[in-house]
């Protein structure tokens, strides 16, 4: 039986939170022993939103290397900007997606809302309305049977599957797979200083944990992170406790996890015991990963030509599918 495909990609931030580690990294690590598996770093992506192109570059390469300090192996990951074939395809699909589905994505309205926020002139990116489409070129170029996800990003792969299906009923033939999502143990880790919002690095610096921080910033970070508010109903856990709690049991420390919160429910838990305990595991973590990163570190140029061979061979995948897609679409290939 053939292996299974999945695509998964990932933005290029440069550095590694724990939010992203455990919501999408760790997963990636689990599943490369039993699936074929394409992992894209999407730059074009990165250009939806205001940015600096020499940060970009930077931020892509950072992220990489964390990536492989992580875990991941080499040759299941590129660079999207390497696989110029994205775009051509992100343009045909444009031709079988929806607008009016465009403008009622969750995440365009929420960028949509942080660049109103954030900016002067307030301007707003055709990118950013169309990336959907990109995000679908992504998956189907690969022809993945499955998509890594979670709960809140199921409107997305929808919107993939209905263009694959407009574009099979179009030109006569089930060229594309459907993909399906695969769900997985990946709990959706928040902010320690406001555990009703999700871990994220465009929030601020005390909204997120560095992956590769320093081992006393995680601890400090740790310590003061948000515990009880003081409304929380009874016989409920507060967002504060549960967050803790939920990395705990995410970084592998299931008997931690379990002790603690048997105490938590017979009202003995010191949140001190808690936030020791979680400040250990993260930083055991990052411990290790920092000193694989050193390593790399160490042969960065043979690592760079690593990832851009790899993107090379993937690229060879992309063609491929591209060249079939203009055959059936009736354009014309080189």
């Amino acid at each position: 039986m053939a292996t299974q495909t999945v695509l998964s990609c990932i933005q290029p931030t440069g550095d590694l939170h724990f939010g992203n580690y455990f919501g999408a990294v760790k997963n990636w690590v689990d599943i490369q022993a039993r699936y074929r598996c394409f992992y894209g770093v999407v730059d074009y992506h990165a250009m939806t939103m205001p940015y600096r192109p020499l940060e970009l570059q930077e931020n892509t390469w950072e992220l990489l290397f964390n990536l492989l300090a992580a875990g991941i192996h080499p040759e299941n990951l590129f660079i999207q900007s390497l696989v110029p074939e994205h775009a051509e395809l992100c343009w045909i699909l444009n031709c079988f997606a929806s607008y009016g589905q465009l403008t009622r994505m969750t995440q365009f309205k929420d960028k949509t809302q942080q660049v109103e926020e954030g900016s002067s002139d307030g301007f707003i990116s055709a990118g950013l309305l169309d990336y959907p489409v990109l995000q679908a070129a992504d998956i189907l170029m690969y022809r993945a049977d499955y998509v890594p996800v979670g709960k809140d990003q199921e409107q997305h792969l929808e919107f993939t599957r209905n263009i694959a299906l407009r574009f099979n009923q179009q030109v006569g033939q089930d060229f594309f797979a459907l993909p399906e999502p695969l769900f997985t143990e990946t709990p959706k880790v928040m902010s320690p200083a406001d555990p009703l919002r999700k871990m994220s690095k465009s929030a601020g610096e005390k909204h997120f944990i560095g992956v590769f921080s320093p081992a006393e910033k995680i601890r400090k970070q740790i310590r003061s992170a948000v515990t009880d508010t003081g409304d929380t109903p009874p016989g409920s856990i507060s967002p504060g406790i549960f967050n803790l709690l939920e990395m705990l049991k995410a970084a592998g420390k299931s008997k931690d996890y379990q002790s603690l919160l048997a105490d938590y429910q017979a009202g003995t838990l010191r949140y001190v015991m808690l936030k020791d305990a979680v400040a250990d595991a993260l930083t055991e973590i990052s411990t290790g990963m920092q000193q694989r990163r050193q390593e790399l570190d160490g042969r960065g140029k043979e690592v760079r030509e690593q990832i851009r061979d790899s993107s090379a061979r993937i690229r060879e995948v992309a063609r491929e599918t591209l060249r079939n897609v203009k055959d059936l679409s009736g354009l014309m290939n080189v």
